[in-house]
């Protein structure tokens, strides 16, 4: 870690943090009564962190493989808040899947209940499954994709964390074919602290997974998709033996 980059690190923080009450602000009059405004002032803000993130820290960000424009389930790694904005900015009508406590946080908050997301209680598992069902079934008539996290929350590259039941339930009950999603931004831009290190942020999508599987076939197959390609992924980044890997 050198200290220019770490210099550019918090600068970088320190832009991307203050830009999001000033764009909140700029498209609230919009969002307040149209969710198209919010929608247009969450992409303008993920747009512009990935800008900025490009020529302050030299993380450039790339999106690869389909992004789907129907319908359908996307079940993504989840490295960072990077991934979050990339898949964001990625799909034309996203909608995720959250835990509860983000319908406070200010700005965001307010945005994403315009946007109708999906908000769980994470402590709470058997209520919080069948109520993310109920609110998907009733958002049905608002098509889009919907991005959910499989693991259920942030984990480090390179480690290992189950795959919970959530998934398999929505996939099961609309019948939708689900994208697996693989990336490598936890190690650009890391769950804690401030350092950004430079390289090539990548979000893989990959090649979906058709309904008809069996819950637990669908799980194991769910999770070499994503395991496999997001190992690759590290890999790739030349710093993979940083992080440990089973």
């Amino acid at each position: 870690m050198n200290l220019l980059q770490w210099v550019r690190s918090i600068l970088f923080s320190a832009q991307a943090t203050i830009m999001l009450p000033v764009i909140g602000l700029l498209y609230a009059p919009w969002a307040m009564v149209s969710k198209r405004g919010a929608y247009a002032g969450c992409r303008a803000y993920a747009r512009w962190v990935i800008w900025t993130a490009g020529w302050i820290i030299n993380l450039r960000c790339e999106v690869r493989g389909t992004p789907p424009a129907v319908e359908s389930l996307v079940a993504s790694k989840h490295q960072s808040f990077l991934d979050i904005l990339m898949i964001y900015n990625a799909l034309p009508a996203p909608k995720f899947i959250m835990k509860s406590q983000l319908r406070y946080a200010p700005f965001l908050g307010q945005y994403v209940t315009k946007m109708e997301f999906i908000f769980v209680d994470r402590g709470k598992r058997g209520a919080a499954i069948a109520k993310m069902v109920a609110e998907v079934e009733a958002g049905r008539r608002d098509p889009g994709q919907l991005v959910i996290y499989p693991q259920g929350t942030r984990s480090a590259p390179g480690t290992k964390m189950p795959y919970k039941v959530g998934t398999a339930v929505l996939y099961e009950q609309l019948g939708q074919p689900v994208y697996p999603v693989a990336t490598n931004a936890g190690v650009f831009w890391p769950r804690r602290g401030l350092y950004r290190r430079p390289g090539v942020a990548v979000v893989e999508f990959l090649d979906p997974i058709m309904p008809g599987l069996e819950r637990a076939e669908f799980v194991a197959e769910l999770e070499k998709r994503i395991e496999t390609a997001s190992d690759a992924l590290l890999r790739e980044t030349g710093v993979g033996h940083l992080y440990a890997q089973d």
